[in-house]
């Protein structure tokens, strides 16, 4: 079982201001460590995506921070991303592998199900993604998933899983203890009312906290 447990920021549903929000996430990565950003823009143009990759992967880089692009492949693979993320309704995890190569990161949302996790993990996936565990506003999340997925999966599987789903730093201790290796997390960073670094310096001390009860 791993003892780890990493920070994966996805951005907000839109992005109006490229310039405003690359400032919001430089803040953000001042505050802490951050595995992941996961740029999610659905239902818009592919030049909205390509503006967002360009602005944004300077500023992750910078901090270390692998930039995932959400459900385009072929986008991911032509901008470079360091990977792309896929749900269950979008391109099919083999077609997206072999757009991407196998150098690059490929996810897998799996919901609530360990059949899912299963049949990706065993396909190659990178990792695969739990969740909704908590209520969210980010995105249509009917399934709800409980903490004993995730450590179930750690005691059986070897793919790193994620947490998703309403996830703040008031419930992020108890994921990481469960077994979570990513946290998620998108309005719990950028709506924080002190603001992102301090939303990511709790969401690190709230894992940090859970990580020091994991058995």
């Amino acid at each position: 079982m791993t003892l780890d447990c990493r920070l994966y920021l996805i951005t907000p549903p839109s992005l109006p201001d490229l310039a405003a929000f690359g400032r919001q996430l430089a803040r953000a990565l001042e505050g802490g460590d951050v595995a992941a950003l996961q740029i999610r823009l659905k239902d818009v143009p592919d030049d909205v995506v390509a503006a967002a990759v360009v602005a944004l992967a300077p500023i992750a880089r910078a901090h270390d921070v692998a930039l995932i692009l959400n459900d385009r492949p072929d986008l991911a693979a032509r901008l470079d991303c360091d990977g792309v993320h896929v749900g269950q309704g979008d391109t099919p995890y083999a077609t997206a592998r072999k757009l991407m190569g196998k150098d690059r990161m490929v996810g897998v949302t799996c919901h609530d199900s360990r059949h899912l996790a299963m049949e990706a993990a065993e396909a190659g996936a990178d990792y695969v993604a739990f969740g909704a565990f908590f209520p969210t506003t980010t995105k249509d999340a009917p399934i709800v998933a409980e903490p004993d997925i995730l450590s179930i999966w750690q005691e059986t599987m070897e793919a790193p899983c994620v947490a998703i789903g309403g996830i703040t730093a008031a419930n992020a201790a108890g994921l990481a203890a469960s077994g979570a290796d990513f946290l998620a997390v998108s309005g719990g960073v950028w709506a924080h009312p002190e603001g992102p670094d301090a939303a990511v310096a709790a969401l690190n001390a709230a894992i940090a906290e859970g990580l020091a009860t994991r058995g």
